[in-house]
């Protein structure tokens, strides 16, 4: 009668997410006598594992991730000859690298540190236009940024001001005309004064097409009169 076999009698697995079964056909690669054909079943191997762990990718980097995975669990005891040289066993013992964080403080904390990033790139800016585009659309944002923050409104002149000390006086607008078009308002479409006066024009433009109309049709009855 065949008995039972427990997970917990098995030698623990080295990598997990290739299961045992990987685990097996590695400590049958170690008792292959042939090298070379413990080179080709090992290159099989590998394929075997790709296909175990899809998401690894096809480059140059997840290939020898896998070759070195295939001596991780071999307790770094198997004798191939691969494409990527032999890891060494103090990989088992390295620590990721800490993230860095940044360790300046937010200025202005309800507009966040996307906004101090926007003001670096738009300080960069060489075409003045540009720029200014730049600077219309970050005041915007801020703007709507203090009103969902603090729930209340917040004047345009404070807004240029923010910008100014955030950028360290590099960026700056004419506020007159800020508020003029309504230029950091973003619920308002900013009037363009370059349309309204030529609408001005057109309209007068009109008027005396209808006077002129106006004193042909008068010299026409005249004449019929």
């Amino acid at each position: 009668m065949e008995t039972l076999e427990y997970n917990t009698q098995r030698a623990q697995l080295k990598l997990r997410e290739y299961g045992r079964n990987v685990q097996n056909l590695v400590a049958h690669l170690r008792t292959i006598d042939d090298k070379e054909q413990r080179n080709k079943k090992a290159a099989t191997l590998v394929e075997l594992m790709k296909l175990i762990n899809p998401d690894l990718g096809n480059d140059n980097e997840s290939d020898q991730k896998v070759w070195d995975d295939l001596h991780i669990i071999s307790n770094f005891e198997l004798d191939i000859e691969g494409p990527f040289p032999k890891p060494d066993a103090s990989v088992l013992d390295r620590k990721p690298e800490r993230l860095k964080y940044y360790s300046n403080e937010i200025k202005y904390r309800h507009y966040g540190r996307g906004v101090e990033l926007l003001i670096d790139q738009a300080i960069a800016m060489e075409d003045p236009k540009e720029k200014e585009g730049a600077i219309v659309a970050i005041g915007r944002l801020m703007k709507g940024f203090f009103q969902t923050w603090n729930k209340e409104s917040i004047e345009d002149e404070q807004i240029l001001k923010n910008i100014k000390r955030l950028s360290d006086n590099k960026l700056d607008i004419d506020i007159e005309t800020v508020k003029e078009l309504g230029l950091f308002d973003s619920d308002k479409k900013p009037a363009n004064r370059r349309n309204s006066n030529n609408k001005g024009r057109r309209n007068n433009q009109g008027g005396k097409g209808r006077r002129n109309n106006n004193q042909g049709s008068r010299g026409n009855n005249r004449r019929r009169n």
